[in-house]
């Protein structure tokens, strides 16, 4: 048995991992289910390629870090092993608490718990069966640690997750718009005064990153037609859990029905064990399955939406410069009831409105400093020739009608 284990990763090539802490961590139930949960949610059914998981997803941010800890050791920035070990280990588990169907879930089953929460519990959970060796990790997770730069590689306008998601997305999709110099970017990467900068030097690949995960976010998250199967598929799970509150008998696995039957929030989750446990068991299959049976149900809108979703009849979407009138909504409402043979209350199931905001960068959070030679920091919206100050918290706006054609 070699010290370390090898995997072929498709966008960077071979990637090591020592065994020990972070082979544990890869082994563990919690990190294996990413195997089962695709990484884009709903942009299949746009990109039929983007079938990449949370898992690889996770290898290959650990395999950033990586390099950027590489990049930084050899500038002489001082970061001791046991940080090295603690900061590759929190961004392989970064992901852990992400539901099926991404966001999703989140909407409809549980009430003001986010899967940044549901990581970090997870993370604890792992780190008392390991005997507190995930002590630090979680610290830096936490941005509860003194050296702030190595939480800035994890959670940051510039970090390692969004690096290779940006990469691995646009290598899936196919849409080289989204490609970015990741590898050109660690290389640039710096510390002073504790914070994570780029050298002056690296300014274009910033503008071209900035750039790139903005065109992603319109031409692939915010995609109309995948943002219509996750409208599908929300109204869907909201029907079955009205049903279930109506004590409706509904198949479900054992994990799904415990979110479907009860309420679930921040306390349910802190109150013990086993709500965690039973998130830890959800993952696509659960869903899939529960609508492949849903669409045979007795309630005719729960049927509807389930086979809506499966076999990819979707909503229609407008793209609107103002919100509907009331009176297009009921009209919309109206003609679906007739069409369907349910109630105007029902249709509204089928006739929905969502509003996207994205910013291309945010002068308010934590920015990314360009580093000059005389050592000076200026934001990179105060130097940028695509991204000024005065326009880089101007975001773009879509409003989007949903509603089930009736023709």
């Amino acid at each position: 048995m070699t010290d370390r284990l090898i995997i072929n990763d498709p966008v960077y090539g071979f990637t090591e991992v020592p065994r020990g802490l972070l082979c544990d961590i890869i082994k563990h139930p919690y990190f294996q289910r990413l195997h089962r949960i695709r990484q884009l949610g709903l942009a299949g059914l746009v990109y039929p390629g983007a079938q990449h998981t949370r898992f690889l997803h996770s290898l290959g941010a650990y395999h950033l870090m990586h390099r950027a800890i590489e990049s930084l050791t050899s500038k002489g920035v001082f970061i001791f092993d046991s940080e090295i070990e603690a900061v590759e280990a929190a961004i392989l588990m970064h992901d852990m608490g992400h539901g099926p169907f991404s966001h999703v879930l989140e909407k409809v089953f549980i009430d003001g718990v986010s899967h940044e929460d549901i990581s970090l519990m997870m993370m604890e959970e792992i780190n008392s069966e390991l005997h507190g060796q995930l002590n630090l990790a979680i610290k830096i997770f936490k941005d509860d640690y003194g050296k702030r730069f190595l939480h800035e590689l994890i959670c940051s306008q510039l970090d390692m997750d969004r690096l290779d998601y940006l990469c691995r997305d646009s290598f899936f999709t196919g849409v080289r718009e989204g490609n970015i110099g990741a590898e050109r970017i660690i290389q640039t990467l710096n510390v002073h005064d504790d914070r994570l900068v780029v050298e002056q030097k690296g300014l274009l690949s910033v503008e071209n990153y900035l750039m790139a995960r903005r065109l992603m976010y319109w031409q692939v998250y915010l995609h109309k037609t995948a943002t219509s199967g996750e409208t599908v598929l929300t109204a869907a799970l909201r029907r079955a859990k009205e049903l279930a509150q109506r004590d409706v008998a509904l198949f479900a696995s054992p994990a799904l029905r415990f979110f479907l039957y009860n309420h679930v929030d921040a306390q349910t989750f802190h109150s013990g064990p086993r709500c965690l446990e039973l998130f830890a068991e959800l993952d696509d299959s659960d869903v899939i399955n529960a609508l492949k049976v849903w669409r045979h149900h007795d309630d005719r809108v729960l049927a509807l939406l389930a086979d809506a979703f499966i076999n990819r009849r979707l909503f229609k979407v407008e793209v609107l410069q103002e919100p509907p009138s009331e009176e297009r909504l009921q009209s919309l409402r109206a003609a679906i009831a007739s069409r369907l043979g349910i109630t105007a209350d029902e249709a509204a199931y089928f006739v929905s409105t969502r509003r996207e905001t994205k910013e291309m960068y945010s002068t308010t959070a934590d920015g990314i400093g360009i580093l000059y030679p005389d050592e000076s920091i200026r934001d990179v919206a105060s130097v940028s020739s695509l991204i000024d100050s005065e326009t880089a918290d101007c975001a773009d706006h879509k409003l989007y009608l949903y509603y089930m054609r009736t023709d």
